[in-house]
């Protein structure tokens, strides 16, 4: 079996994101850990971190910002 996808993102305060996988289960996602650097950095701007979206696969910013989808699924909560 693969891994779910996510299929639905929000985000919420403090840097952490509410996710809906494709095998109807939901989780919260901490992205405080990968806000580093000028690349991943934009996160804090709160402005710019609610812009993420899921893409069929993982989620991504309006940059490019992503993260692995198996870092999404297995380290959420």
């Amino acid at each position: 079996m693969l891994r779910p996808t996510v299929i639905k993102v929000i985000p919420q305060d403090n840097k952490v994101l509410y996710l809906e996988f494709d095998n109807d289960e939901q989780k919260q996602f901490d992205v405080k850990p990968y806000i580093k650097g000028s690349w991943f950095g934009k996160l804090n701007d709160d402005t710019y971190f609610k812009t993420v979206n899921p893409t069929g696969y993982t989620i991504e910013w309006a940059d490019g910002q992503d993260i692995c989808p198996d870092d999404l699924y297995f380290n959420s909560y």
